[in-house]
């Protein structure tokens, strides 16, 4: 019946299309309630959810990724992933993909991501005979890399929803061969498209531009690399690498690009601010929430459940698998990883699986989520980027959701795609 009151006036305020952060808020009130908790304890634990130093990571990283998106970046990006594959048939596709793999690197969001790259190449792509819905389903389906690369705001949040017990370096690092594995997989799918249907060959660069290209580009990349080796030697941990991304992007934007205007950065600040608040007061309500859950003892009963089914940790992990793709499509991705970790964590922890490989099966699931109805955020945005349908989205991204499915089931039964690297850098 606990679990009844917590979890039912969630769904009931949810349905009532309630923003998720106050249904949680809401239910964890009902929940104390309901067990005879002073709602002044559930005060402290929503201004506990907060008051931690490791949060700071995403505010930093949030203000860096909207500096570098909206400085000129991704143009950049772009043209630095033309040299590189852009002269192969079906190249654009490949730039595509390339590019939300070095912009994901930098804003850690797969909707600035989309965003940004898309207004770049879905038009460009357009112009030189590649399908709308096809350019649109490259953009978003290539997003997903965002979410594992870091500097990833998601991979902060699961560490905060496990208690802090993650390490953020460990799943930064970590991140990095999913990453890996999911731009090969999706410059694989545009290779096959390319030669099946005709697409475009482009154009071989000639030398000097192309030098001008990756010079101009590497004031960026090096965000990217400032982040891991900075965490890599000890330097600075996770969240002082936000802050001094943060620098690093805003003199890189303002001083050497010079594309963005000292006028417009109130209006930045502000988009940013906004943008923050809505996390934070979403972390903190979900801080009460897993209280009430524990005090419930909502997750030890969960976790029995689980064990009831099978004893063997590859289909619980199916079966995990499966719940996390049905729910990432009908909620967005912060709530879940907030709501889910506290709950599936001794579950995982008690099957011996590593919570480091956990974080990165759950990010590879709830990405998918991002990208398929009837909730899907980047879907959505690609959708309306590329001037195209919603349905005749979803169409061009069948093939690749097959595609993101196949990765989801290497992270999840490899181990090592996740763990060899942290194993062998920290």
């Amino acid at each position: 019946m606990d679990a009844f009151i917590l979890l039912g006036s969630f769904l009931l305020l949810i349905t009532l299309r309630m923003p998720v952060a106050y249904a949680l808020g809401l239910s964890a009130l009902a929940g104390a309630f309901w067990i005879g908790i002073p709602f002044h304890a559930v005060m402290i634990q929503v201004a506990g959810g907060v008051n931690k130093f490791s949060l700071l990571a995403i505010p930093f990283f949030v203000l860096a990724g909207a500096i570098m998106a909206e400085g000129g970046m991704s143009r950049r990006l772009v043209a630095f992933a033309s040299v590189l594959v852009g002269f192969v048939r079906g190249g654009l596709s490949l730039v595509n993909i390339v590019a939300s793999a070095f912009f994901g690197a930098i804003s850690g969001s797969s909707v600035a991501d989309t965003a940004s790259v898309g207004s770049v190449l879905i038009p460009e792509m357009a112009r030189k005979g590649y399908p709308r819905e096809f350019s649109t389903a490259v953009t978003v389906s290539g997003s997903v890399q965002a979410l594992l690369t870091p500097p990833s705001h998601n991979s902060v949040l699961y560490s905060l929803a496990a208690g802090g017990t993650v390490s953020i370096s460990a799943l930064f690092i970590a991140g990095i061969g999913p990453g890996i594995l999911l731009t090969c997989v999706m410059m694989g799918m545009c290779l096959i498209f390319a030669r099946r249907r005709n697409y475009p060959k482009g154009e071989v660069i000639p030398l000097k531009q192309a030098l001008k290209i990756c010079v101009d580009a590497l004031w960026g990349l090096m965000t990217m690399f400032i982040i891991i080796g900075g965490i890599l030697s000890g330097v600075f941990t996770a969240t002082e690498s936000a802050a001094i991304a943060v620098v690093w992007a805003f003199f890189v934007t303002m001083f050497i690009y010079r594309d963005y205007k000292w006028h417009e950065l109130p209006k930045l600040m502000h988009r940013t601010v906004r943008t923050l608040s809505i996390v934070m007061i979403l972390i903190a309500f979900a801080a009460s929430f897993g209280y009430i859950m524990t005090l419930m003892q909502i997750p030890a009963k969960i976790t029995t459940a689980f064990l009831t089914l099978s004893d063997n940790r590859y289909v619980i992990l199916m079966c995990i698998n499966a719940m996390l793709l049905v729910l990432g499509t009908l909620m967005d991705m912060a709530p879940l990883i907030l709501i889910l970790t506290p709950i599936l964590m001794p579950v995982i922890t008690g099957l011996g699986i590593d919570p480091v490989h956990f974080g990165m099966i759950m990010l590879v699931n709830l990405g998918i989520g991002l990208i398929t109805p009837p909730v899907g955020a980047v879907l959505f945005v690609g959708a309306a980027v590329g001037k195209v349908t919603i349905e005749n989205t979803v169409k061009a991204l069948l093939p690749f959701y097959c595609a993101l499915l196949m990765v989801l089931m290497a992270v999840t039964y490899i181990p090592a795609i996740s763990l060899w690297l942290p194993s062998v850098l920290l």
